[in-house]
């Protein structure tokens, strides 16, 4: 049984930070291409950060410079650190992994007030 569990969102100030963390299981995550999502409301999921499994990264225009996405292989986790963070952020961010088939966490919310 696959399961990608986020964590780590929560309530925070601009200009502040969190990391978010993602714990997969029951999928070969060295080989996984893992990345983040996010989903305000009213609007479309759009993608933030992806991690290849040579470790080869990509971000959204929004993100760049603030965003840090990351993996620890040995403990099959994704991160995603998220600094100087806007009131724009604020969205449920998901987890996701594409290998052999898509999966996708259930989310965690993340509040940015001004």
């Amino acid at each position: 049984q696959v399961q990608l569990v986020e964590s780590g969102g929560g309530l925070v100030q601009a200009g502040g930070s969190l990391r978010l963390s993602c714990a997969a299981s029951g999928i070969p995550f060295s080989i996984a291409s893992m990345a983040w999502y996010r989903q305000a409301p009213g609007k479309q999921r759009e993608l933030v950060a992806t991690i290849a499994a040579r470790g080869n990264t990509i971000y959204a225009d929004s993100v760049k410079g603030r965003f840090t996405i990351s993996r620890d292989n040995a403990k099959n986790t994704l991160f995603l650190q998220m600094n100087s963070l806007k009131p724009e952020d604020t969205a449920v961010y998901y987890c996701n992994a594409k290998v052999y088939l898509e999966y996708w966490g259930q989310g965690t919310q993340v509040t940015v007030s001004s």
